[in-house]
């Protein structure tokens, strides 16, 4: 029998996989339409960066399966979701989200990778990505709070 953290492993992963493919109907909507709307780009290049890092962590721990391979997953989904916001954006969207994709997909994944596999220590090495991933999600699931808190401050004054 497998062990209770891997069976609830791969139940965390179906949950994962089901929340990195939510947005499949966002861009079944856009391929109808062949416009992006008032969508945003920035989720989903941040996404990509996020589950590419968790990527990196699931292959550098030795106990890395499950993590490596859900993100792995929502990495080509979202690159997916990218590469369509980047068909369909108008113009002026279109070259911000590539730019932002060469900034944040390219260079700071790359240097992250480079600076993980050359300039950390081996024994270091999930420590310092496990921060980096850390730091990111919190982040990520931050950020809408001040924008919450940013509408409630001007919706508040008299």
């Amino acid at each position: 029998m497998a062990n209770l953290s891997f069976i609830l492993g791969v139940i965390g992963n179906v949950i994962s996989i089901l929340l990195f493919a939510s947005p499949i109907k966002t861009f079944w909507g856009v391929i109808k339409k062949k416009s992006t709307g008032d969508y945003k780009g920035e989720p989903y290049i941040t996404t990509l960066l996020s589950t590419s890092l968790w990527t990196l962590y699931g292959i550098i721990n030795p106990d890395g399966l499950l993590v490596m391979t859900v993100n792995g997953a929502g990495a080509i989904l979202q690159l997916i979701y990218v590469i369509l916001f980047l068909v369909y954006a108008p113009k002026d969207a279109k070259v911000k989200a590539a730019k932002l994709v060469c900034v944040v997909n390219v260079g700071v994944l790359g240097t992250v990778t480079a600076v993980t596999l050359f300039a950390v220590h081996k024994n270091t090495r999930l420590t310092f990505v496990g921060i980096l991933c850390t730091a990111l999600t919190i982040g990520m699931y931050a950020s809408p709070l001040s924008a919450m808190h940013a509408a409630n401050s001007t919706a508040c004054r008299p």
